[in-house]
């Protein structure tokens, strides 16, 4: 079943909200006041990997596990190098109302993972009870 343009193009801005708020949330996460954020997560899937790698005598699995490797390192280096959180909070701004509106998150849930009052005000997400 071929997808129209529309569909295409809407899935793709769904693609592209998610990764923002994805990073966003991430980079609340990741605290400097030394609590184990998202980096310290994939290091250690990352060790468990290189491991498992070492010990692995199947070509497939070996296939998958170097995969599995490059995909952690890429996003370790991501949220390494994504100290500019004022663009990630810029972008979640940009989006997170659309985001909000189709996957139906409420200003409360937002707050419960730590993002800012301030932050939901500027993205347009009302306080109100039973907003959608």
């Amino acid at each position: 079943m071929a997808r129209s343009e529309v569909h295409k193009a809407a899935i793709a801005q769904g693609n592209r909200e998610s990764r923002a708020v994805r990073r966003y949330l991430e980079s609340l996460a990741n605290r400097p006041d030394g609590r184990r954020g998202p980096v310290g997560k994939l290091k250690a899937r990352l060790a468990r990997t290189e491991a498992a790698l070492e010990k692995s005598e199947d070509p497939l699995e070996q296939l998958e596990l170097h995969q599995d490797k490059l995909d952690l390192q890429r996003r370790i280096a991501e949220l390494e190098n994504s100290q500019d959180n004022a663009n990630l909070e810029a972008e979640f701004i940009r989006v997170a109302k659309s985001y909000s509106e189709r996957k139906g998150i409420t200003y409360a849930a937002w707050r419960q993972v730590g993002v800012p009052a301030r932050v939901l005000k500027e993205a347009g997400i009302p306080q109100q009870r039973g907003w959608r």
